[in-house]
């Protein structure tokens, strides 16, 4: 069960195992982009490739859709980046419902898990697979795989790392639990310092009063999506790539500093946060060399 390109790589490394998947559960179609024109989601189109059974259920506590668990008569379910389910669902298989999570549970626990480590200033993190019970990513961990975090890197290149790291971990998982050689663990809630709420736009919003580092790591933490978002000339502009300088600025705090050919960067508290790139608003993102070659200052 799951929708986006991070739980294809599950799937796919399920089949790589030889794991009989007797069913794939994900998200309805839907109209996207700026043609909305209907779209499938990326578990979809793989299933598709793969000839899988699909089910693409409305409402996950519809009649319907538990027939059709019940007819896969599934041993095993397996949930990556989906949605919350019923108890008549997630306890229906004899051997449960596992869940691939992107944080190392208890820490984390949530939608964002990725963006909030970084955002954080986390220096490691990790995939958790653990059993679903009735509280969401509360349930008994089975294995756990840490993963480091560069000082630069960005939500979305740890995503990528993660993605791969959660298939491989939960083929293990599966191996560990046919052949009776792992024990699930309740989560040490001692252990939980940190959660993963869903992010919303004000999450997004840049407070040039912080210090340099913490505006560095909302940028990556929120990059390439959504975005860190703040105003230049009264227009909003997205932050994807960024340096610091550590250099007491002269301006006030939160000026945008450029001389309108090289470089462009923002005074924080403590320092200035330097632009590799942005996104000015009804505009694509481009490098800031780019941008200010059509960059006019309003006085």
């Amino acid at each position: 069960m799951g929708t986006p390109a991070f739980a294809v790589a599950s799937l796919k490394a399920l089949l790589d195992a030889k794991m009989n998947v007797v069913g794939v559960v994900t998200a309805p179609d839907k109209p996207a982009g700026r043609g909305m024109q209907v779209q499938q989601s990326a578990v979809k189109q793989f299933a598709l490739e793969h000839q899988l059974p699909i089910a693409q259920p409305e409402k996950l506590k519809s009649p319907e859709f538990f027939a059709q668990i019940q007819a896969w008569q599934p041993d095993l379910q397996i949930v990556v980046a989906f949605r919350m389910l019923p108890e008549s669902i997630w306890s229906f298989p004899p051997m449960g419902t596992l869940n691939v999570h992107g944080s190392l549970l208890p820490k984390y626990r949530g939608a964002a898990p990725i963006n909030w480590a970084i955002i954080n200033g986390e220096k490691e993190t990790g995939v958790t697979t653990f059993r679903l019970q009735h509280a969401i990513d509360t349930g008994d961990i089975l294995l756990q795989e840490r993963i480091p975090i560069a000082p630069n890197m960005t939500a979305g290149e740890l995503h990528d790392i993660m993605m791969e790291v959660g298939a491989q971990t939960l083929v293990s998982t599966l191996n560990g639990l046919i052949s009776n050689t792992i024990q699930s663990k309740p989560q040490n809630n001692a252990l939980l310092t940190a959660h993963a709420p869903k992010i919303f736009t004000k999450d997004c919003e840049i407070n040039w009063q912080q210090p340099v580092v913490k505006v560095h790591n909302l940028i990556r933490g929120l990059a390439p999506f959504p975005g860190a978002i703040t105003k230049v000339d009264g227009k909003i502009v997205k932050l994807f790539s960024t340096s610091i300088l550590h250099e007491n600025p002269k301006e006030p705090i939160g000026s945008f500093v450029t001389d309108g050919k090289t470089y462009a960067r923002f005074a924080c508290s403590d320092g200035y946060i330097q632009l590799n790139d942005i996104q000015w608003e009804g505009k694509k993102r481009m490098p800031i060399e780019d941008f200010l070659r059509g960059y006019k200052k309003v006085d």
